[in-house]
């Protein structure tokens, strides 16, 4: 995508009018004119084009006829016909400017489209999934599932307030919403897309023209188009051709339940992040294009990453875990292992190979030494849990910790299961993802022996040659994907960023000639012409997979927008009307996190609790809420939830009555109080107490003393914690 440039050339055309005597004197200068003009073209057209691209420009039968070309116009010239050889030359560099800012022009227009048209398929599928604009303002709120609508209360909040100078103020000393504390929510929450986005609604004048709920899930949408455009230019830039991004958008819908969580969670932190984050690897796919060579040059990503986690430390209040996270650590010791490490490419190949091994053994020892120092000197003090939340993890150890249990049951916690792969697989996009890191990967490794073996680092990459392998891009993505993927094995939640990656790197490979030369170059193809053959695999593959994804997915996704669908929770609208309509300004609310952000989100009180698994403290308040559904006697719950100053507190039959066994809340509850003991196989419950849920529903003393029924239906049931003991017996 680079600019194509023409170079100066210092004959004039009104210099080609001279007399035949002066033309043959100044053969010999025309014929250097030539063979330079010549060679900066063929030299221009190899850098600026990759991939599919180097075949237009530079294939073998112009590399052939070269010479014989040359032969031609000095003839031509020592004759008179032709008085200005430059203007071939000129003609040339303009027809392929043309046709690279034609190809330009129509691949930006593609990629723009498509992001444009997958904005609007998820706002026509959320209207037609929650008949979004046919309700009222308290069931769109409840349509924020997942615990995540407590963000889009402080966008509400932010729109309410005063001025927004003061709307910021009263969020970073807010004590109304947690009880008992005074918190700094937009470092707690990460507030700052609801800051944005609040303030855009402010200048823009939008107040009469849209709602404010339409316009924070319209920035949201669009947020995912502009996701789907760098998916789109990142594997353009990769291959050399807007096909390969058209199949990334394909593949990335398709998938959709494994790329995304929009279509339910809107508000979610991912909704905000991935996007820019797609757009962080597209540019920096787009500087590794450039044929990066020098140390210099690359040590140039090591303080992009470093002024980035700086600015991240300053923006998220001078976050202490930043100061210790792996990558801090990592940049670091590289940085200093290649300071120490000067001459790695002098000497043998066995020397080579150790000062790798050196270098890899410096920055590892290094990152833990400075982690630790870090650690020592700035106390993180979640550092300790997330060790011990790990060896649960990984089987090193065993826990009876009601969160680090509760953690592991978490769905973005657990080990992909089958289904995920198979999906992957039925959209024939992992088959083809493992066929493309794998001679990628391969490539690399011959590219590294090659260094190693002292054959110097080849400059200009044509299509012949068959060495992707050498481009830094690819050697970053391969890397990159590979991280990924090994995390996502592990927990389920990295796969929304995982098989975005893998959607948009597939694309690349099955639409890059280079990749299919590379093949080709190692099979020592000669029955058919590798060039020609991988021009036309890197055309037909991908058309011949597009057309099969279309014919099998295409009906569904339009299945999708013509079904009505209709979201019905009338027991949860129930609840929440009763709370916005009876409970006190001062009221504290219990629960369970999920329910106490969609109360906080519908009626602005304060809460014990908050669906945040980032903050271990609140995760402590959590258990201490969810104890309602532990064998605890009245008074243990009662103390437990005057310590919170909480006014009521909420049971759901749900939690109480939940029969799947395994990661059910009251067995995880019956683990950490020790009221369960596993025993070679048996289990064995010694509590003297009943289930607190189901023994408050008996309604009799002592549980009456300490609790009053105010509200319930099917799924929940709200008692007032009483301020006044009276024990009736």
């Amino acid at each position: 995508m680079a600019e194509l440039r023409c170079r100066k050339t210092v004959v004039r055309e009104g210099e080609c009018e001279g007399e035949e005597q002066k033309q043959s004197e100044s053969a010999p200068q025309i014929e250097n004119s030539i063979k330079v003009d010549k060679d900066s073209l063929m030299e221009m057209c190899s850098k600026n084009t990759n991939g599919a691209g180097g075949a237009f420009c530079c294939n073998q039968e112009e590399q052939k006829d070269e010479k014989e070309e040359k032969e031609k116009n000095i003839k031509e010239v020592a004759d008179g016909q032709n008085p200005c050889p430059v203007k071939r030359a000129r003609n040339a560099c303009r027809s392929l400017l043309f046709q690279r800012l034609v190809k330009l022009f129509f691949g930006c227009l593609a990629a723009v489209t498509c992001g444009m048209m997958y904005a609007v398929y998820l706002s026509t599928y959320h209207e037609r999934k929650f008949w979004f604009s046919s309700r009222q303002e308290l069931e769109r709120e409840i349509t924020f599932q997942g615990g995540s609508g407590v963000y889009y209360y402080y966008y509400k909040h932010m729109l309410t307030a005063p001025s927004f100078e003061r709307g910021i103020y009263e969020l970073m000393r807010d004590n109304r919403t947690i009880s008992g504390q005074t918190i700094n929510t937009v470092e707690h929450l990460s507030l700052y897309p609801e800051l944005v986005t609040s303030l855009l609604y402010r200048i823009t004048g939008c107040q009469d023209m849209i709602e404010p709920v339409y316009f924070y899930i319209g920035v949201v949408f669009g947020l995912q188009a502009v996701y789907i455009t760098a998916l789109f230019v990142s594997s353009w830039m990769l291959s050399g051709t807007w096909v390969a991004g058209m199949l990334a958008v394909a593949w990335y819908i398709i998938n959709r339940p494994d790329t995304t969580k929009v279509d339910y969670a809107i508000p979610q932190r991912d909704n905000w992040v991935l996007p820019y984050f797609s757009c962080q690897v597209a540019a920096l796919t787009g500087f590794l294009s450039d044929n990066i060579n020098s140390a210099t040059e690359m040590a140039d990503i090591h303080k992009v990453y470093l002024s980035s986690l700086f600015l991240a430390y300053v923006i998220q209040f001078q976050n202490t875990a930043l100061l210790s996270s792996p990558l801090l650590s990592l940049l670091i010791s590289s940085v200093l292992a290649r300071y120490f490490q000067q001459n790695m490419k002098n000497g043998p190949l066995v020397a080579r190979v150790m000062k790798i091994f050196l270098h890899f053994y410096l920055s590892f020892t290094t990152g833990i030494t400075f982690s630790y120092m870090v650690k020592r000197l700035m106390p993180v003090g979640d550092s300790d849990f997330i060790l011990k939340f790990l060896e649960v993890k990984f089987g090193l150890n065993t826990t009876t910790d009601f969160v680090i249990n509760q953690l592991l049951c978490q769905e973005c916690f657990q080990t992909p299961s089958q289904d995920f792969f198979l999906r992957l697989t039925q959209a024939s996009i992992l088959p083809f993802y493992l066929l493309v890191l794998l001679i990628c990967l391969m490539s690399i490794l011959e590219t590294i022996y090659r260094r190693l073996s002292g054959e110097p680092m080849k400059t200009n990459i044509i299509l012949e040659d068959g060495r992707i392998g050498e481009r830094p891009e690819v050697i970053y993505h391969v890397f990159h994907t590979m991280l990924f993927g090994a995390l996502a094995m592990v927990f389920e939640g990295i796969k929304y960023l995982w098989t975005p990656y893998v959607c948009m790197f597939t694309a690349f490979g099955v639409c890059s000639p280079e990749l299919w030369m590379t093949v080709f170059r190692w099979l020592k193809l000669k029955s058919i012409h590798p060039v020609v053959l991988a021009l036309v695999l890197s055309t037909a593959v991908p058309t011949i997979i597009g057309f099969s994804l279309w014919r099998e997915y295409f009906p569904h996704v339009i299945a999708e927008l013509s079904e009505l669908q209709e979201f019905h929770d009338p027991d949860t609208v129930e609840l929440m009307t009763w709370i916005k309509t009876h409970a006190p300004m001062a009221a504290v609310f219990a629960g369970s996190p999920q329910l106490l952000g969609l109360v906080k989100l519908c009626s602005g009180l304060a809460v014990t609790s908050l669906p945040l698994y980032s903050d271990i403290n609140l995760q402590k308040r959590s258990e201490d809420t969810y104890q309602v559904y532990a064998m605890r006697s009245a008074e243990d719950v009662y103390k437990i939830l005057s310590l919170h100053k909480t006014s009521y507190v909420i049971i759901e039959e749900s939690l109480c009555n939940e029969y799947h066994k395994g990661c059910r809340i009251k067995d995880l509850l019956d683990i950490a109080n020790g009221h369960v003991v596993y025993d070679k196989g048996e289990i064995y419950s010694f509590s003297k107490h009943g289930r607190f849920c189901h023994e408050i529903k008996l309604n009799y003393s002592p549980y009456t003393n300490y609790f009053s029924r105010v509200f319930w239906n099917r799924s929940y049931h709200i008692y007032k914690v009483n301020s006044v003991i009276s024990f009736q017996y």
